[in-house]
């Protein structure tokens, strides 16, 4: 499949006026993405658990202005206020997406957008974002062809989403998506996310997260900064390797339901990921002590109890606690009586996997 797949058919009509509206949300990757290639290509395949909590509800008005401008139009408004710092962000993804919705500068829109979980808590909002945002304009592109197919209105959202910010293209369905060709997955696409397509143990059916807010400041490092020292890095192809044999060694994993695999490989692949940055010039860590106290608890608590309580980390400090449905009862008390403590001001999040994104 190429990106001009994504081109659409001449519009049969559109529309004056109207409002869209969805909610999308954030994901957790269990085979991490750390570099990427022009146009946003992911330099090694991912897999990820959708999220059910976190989520981000954007709204679009939409009216046809009386002549097409060279120039988008529109007005940016989170959780209430209007953010005039956002909206280059926002131009920059509406420049690289225009090709696939051509409609773009025929209107003049005003967002609307709300996070579930507070802005300034660590947790990345440009996944559930920018998917929230691609889902809106999908929607309006949905009224103006006939016999969009659902398949295709996925893969297209996945498609833009990925422009805006990579993992944004994991968000779109769920609970398992994985991302970027590798030879165990069929169907596997740099373009986009899809579906995992193959069986899944119940034991993986309700798996929680709890996100612990280490640090809510703002990073030293940005994301896109990060992928970027991966070119030139001195052990990037070996990671690149790693990223496709764990995410194999995961697909047998999620099939039989072992645990202690799975958290063998999650486990490994987060710290892999701050080795990465640990190992770039110019390097940089992002982990806090804190951080490090709240793994070293883990992997003590884990061995005493027997659970199969795990944890993983993005491009951050904070620490995402893994574990199955039916352990919450030993897990949980846990968390809350030596893992929060550890956090900033007390702050966590209770989630869980979930099913994708939500039209409202």
């Amino acid at each position: 499949m190429s990106e001009k797949e994504f081109i659409p058919a001449p519009y049969t009509t559109l529309k004056e006026e109207g409002t869209v509206s969805y909610s999308s949300p954030s994901n957790i990757a269990l085979v991490k993405y750390w570099g990427k290639r022009e146009n946003q290509i992911p330099a090694n395949p991912s897999i990820s658990f959708t999220l059910a909590a976190c989520v981000t509800k954007t709204s679009v008005q939409y009216k046809k202005k009386a002549k097409k401008s060279e120039e988008f139009s529109f007005d940016l408004f989170f959780e209430g206020e209007a953010k005039e710092e956002f909206k280059p962000k926002i131009n920059t993804f509406l420049k690289r997406i225009e090709v696939y919705l051509p409609f773009l500068k025929e209107y003049h829109f005003v967002i609307n957008t709300s996070n579930s979980f507070p802005h300034s808590s660590g947790i990345a909002s440009s996944a559930s974002g920018m998917s929230a945002l691609a889902l809106c304009f999908m929607e309006m592109e949905r009224t103006f062809l006939k016999n969009l197919s659902e398949e295709h209105f996925n893969r297209k959202v996945s498609f833009l989403s990925r422009l805006g910010s990579g993992s944004a293209c994991r968000s779109i369905e769920g609970p398992l998506v994985q991302w970027g060709e590798t030879a165990s997955i069929e169907g596997s696409s740099n373009l986009f996310g899809i579906k995992y397509p193959y069986k899944v143990h119940e034991v993986f059916n309700n798996f929680h997260d709890t996100i612990l807010l280490v640090d809510k400041g703002e990073k030293q490092v940005s994301s896109t900064v990060g992928h970027e020292l991966m070119h030139g890095h001195p052990f990037a192809a070996q990671r690149f390797d790693q990223a496709h044999t764990n995410l194999e060694k995961l697909k047998s994993v999620l099939t039989d339901g072992s645990l202690d695999t799975f958290i063998n490989i999650v486990e490994s692949e987060a710290l892999t990921l701050h080795a990465m940055m640990m190992t770039s010039n110019p390097y940089f860590i992002l982990m806090k002590p804190n951080t490090l106290s709240i793994i070293n608890a883990i992997w003590k608590f884990r061995q005493e109890s027997n659970t199969h309580v795990c944890f993983t980390l993005d491009a951050g400090a904070n620490v995402h606690v893994l574990y199955p449905e039916n352990e919450k009862d030993i897990v949980f008390p846990f968390i809350k009586e030596k893992l929060v403590p550890f956090c900033q001001n007390g702050q966590y999040i209770c989630d869980r996997i979930g099913l994708g994104a939500k039209k409202l």
